[in-house]
């Protein structure tokens, strides 16, 4: 099996039986997203306690790569500091932009598979639409 096959397995894993998925029933922070371009819609909740991520969830519809991307993405930063997780934000933007990474920063190895959406420019804002609903909600939280 080549890489690609996996990261394909891998994307679809998330997206047909996605982690994460539901509301948080208080106490969290929401953002809404959209994506005009392509209809995708996220809705990212998290529980910040003591500057920790205590709970993350997203719904939302949109392509396979989005709502992967949002389960890889809550599963990833549940339990890390505000900071860490802005880390994470940043550290998959510029693996998005094609900018060499290391991967091994990222708590979830699956987070590997979305590496080559940085090939195709249209389906960037699919793979980073959660991860920017998650930067909004930890910036808005930290002032």
């Amino acid at each position: 099996m080549s890489l690609d096959d996996l990261y394909r397995r891998v994307i679809m894993d998330h997206y047909q039986k996605p982690r994460n998925r539901g509301t948080i029933e208080e106490g969290a922070v929401t953002v809404d997203l959209n994506n005009p371009t392509c209809g995708d819609r996220i809705s990212v909740q998290m529980r910040i306690q003591d500057d920790k991520i205590e709970e993350a969830k997203f719904l939302g519809e949109g392509c396979s790569i989005s709502l992967a991307s949002a389960s890889m993405m809550t599963e990833a930063v549940k339990g890390l500091s505000v900071d860490k997780a802005l880390h994470l934000v940043d550290l998959f933007s510029k693996m998005m932009l094609g900018e060499d990474v290391d991967t091994e920063e990222f708590p979830l190895e699956d987070i590997e598979a979305l590496q080559g959406v940085a090939n195709f420019p249209a389906r960037i804002k699919c793979a980073t639409l959660a991860w920017k609903a998650l930067e909004k909600g930890a910036r808005d939280t930290s002032h």
